[in-house]
Order: C-alpha cells, then sequence, then structure tokens
C-alpha cells in the first residue's frame, strides 16, 4: 500500500505541473501538452492534481470535457483506492 500511495502522490504532483506547464505554453502561444495526455494522465491516478491544477491556472476550465471526467475520475479513483484498502488489511 505503501508504493500506491507513493504513485499517486507522484502522479498527482506531476499532473499539477502538467497542467501550469500546458498553461504557460498556451500563453506564450508554444506547442502545448495535448488533451489526450492531460486526460490520461489524470486516469491514471491524477485526478486531484488535475483538478487542482485547472483551478489553480484556471485551464481547460470552460471546456466541458475536463469539467465532467476529472470530478469523475476522481470519484472512481477514491472508490478504488477505498476497495483496495480494505482488500489489503
Amino acid at each position: 500500500m505503501k508504493i500506491f500511495n507513493y504513485y499517486l502522490i507522484t502522479i498527482n504532483i506531476c499532473q499539477f505541473l502538467i497542467m501550469g506547464l500546458d498553461k504557460l505554453l498556451a500563453i506564450k502561444k508554444k506547442n502545448r501538452i495535448s488533451e489526450k495526455t492531460l486526460l490520461i494522465n489524470a486516469f491514471l491516478g491524477g485526478s486531484i492534481g488535475a483538478l487542482l491544477g485547472m483551478y489553480t491556472f484556471r485551464h481547460k476550465t470552460k471546456k466541458l470535457k475536463f469539467q465532467l471526467l476529472y470530478p469523475l475520475f476522481l470519484i472512481i479513483h477514491i472508490f478504488l483506492y477505498l476497495y483496495i484498502k480494505k482488500a489489503l488489511i
């Protein structure tokens, strides 16, 4: 469980930083990080970092896809985390 916790912390920090980087690239009109990459990282466990990055950097807040999927991923992750935690006890 310890390794899983470290994984979640790491992916959420990375996702938060990726959201910030993509916002900076958007401001500077440079090549962006794809929406697919942002969504995959959030799906793989970075939903908290994605939501925090979305509202901290005001990035992707108007896109319905992100407004719906990031919270959905978070709900799924909470249930999975609780299930795994219960299964390991």
